[in-house]
């Protein structure tokens, strides 16, 4: 690649995945180049792209200083990202226990939050046509995700070790996704009176100044 920087992160403009993957990019110091892919123009399912993701989806990293090591699936390239760069355990997990609270924290992340808030959108924005039980259904296991990380907060301020890290940072952008089109006219839970301490994190989460700069850049960017 040409643009000079460590990264190359293959996105989309509105996909939450690769949001997530940018929030630790950014808090690491680490420099990348987002590249764009156009669904509308199945750029994702090309083989230029296909060469580096086989599964033909969002993200994508490339580490050019590193052999140009290509990793794909988010919360895998979370891993890598502070396996290899946050020596220091900043924002993960520094014990054996704690990096597999950490990861089963991604892996619960990646297997309740991120497709039942992405089936959640898909039937009520962009399923052909209405099916309301499904709409209903899945607002109910966004609403039983968020309980699970309600009650969990209940009892600590942060998923792992005391403070602010990936196993957080990974809910962030299906969280305000979640919030703001699946969640948005469902009249069964109050999220912000009903779960107060996932509420609560979700906010303290959205001011780390990393996640604010990057919110603010996919803002901007979809309202251009």
């Amino acid at each position: 690649m040409s643009h000079g920087k460590q990264f190359t992160l293959y996105t989309h403009k509105g996909g939450p995945n690769g949001w997530k993957v940018a929030f630790v990019l950014t808090e690491l110091g680490l420099t990348y180049e987002s590249v764009y892919l156009d669904f509308g123009k199945l750029e994702q399912k090309s083989s230029e792209y296909t060469q580096y993701n086989p599964n033909g989806r969002i993200p994508t990293v490339i580490d050019h200083k590193n052999n140009d090591f290509t990793i794909w699936e988010s919360n895998a390239i979370i891993t890598y990202l502070v396996e290899k760069y946050d020596t220091a355990h900043r924002i993960s997990a520094a014990t054996p226990e704690d990096k597999i609270k950490q990861l089963q924290w991604l892996f619960f992340q990646a297997s309740g939050q991120g497709p039942y808030f992405g089936q959640g959108i898909w039937f009520k924005v962009y399923h052909p046509e209405p099916v309301p039980s499904a709409v209903v259904r899945y607002q109910r296991e966004a609403v039983r995700v968020i309980g699970v990380l309600d009650g969990v907060l209940k009892k600590q301020e942060w998923l792992v070790g005391g403070k602010p890290s990936v196993a957080d940072f990974s809910f962030v952008s299906w969280t305000n996704a979640g919030l703001f089109m699946v969640l948005a006219d469902f009249t069964e839970a109050n999220i912000e009176k009903d779960y107060p301490h996932f509420w609560n994190w979700h906010q303290k989460l959205m001011a780390i100044p990393s996640i604010k700069k990057v919110w603010d850049e996919k803002t901007a960017i979809q309202a251009a």
